[in-house]
């Protein structure tokens, strides 16, 4: 089953939590991969996303002695940067 990878970036204004990582995150901007997989027997194509991950550190961060990528789920994702655009307003 073909499978495919698309990327974005999450803007955090201030630090964050994201479940399943311990301790705040720092504001900025972070890589974000999801994996999707064709779904079948569609008439035309449709795509589900089956994993999502973060790169960390974040992105200003220059050459990081280590880098991470490190699976969340989508939801604590969409969570978090939901209630970063309502403290930022």
């Amino acid at each position: 089953m073909p499978d495919r990878t698309t990327r974005s970036i999450a803007h955090f204004t201030a630090p964050f939590v994201l479940g399943g990582l311990e301790g705040q995150l720092p504001a900025g901007e972070y890589d974000i991969d999801h994996d999707e997989e064709l779904v079948e027997g569609m008439s035309r194509l449709a795509w589900r996303r089956v994993a999502t991950f973060i790169h960390l550190p974040a992105r200003a961060v220059k050459n990081p002695p280590t880098s991470q990528l490190v699976a969340i789920d989508y939801l604590d994702l969409e969570t978090a940067l939901k209630r970063d655009r309502e403290n930022a307003a």
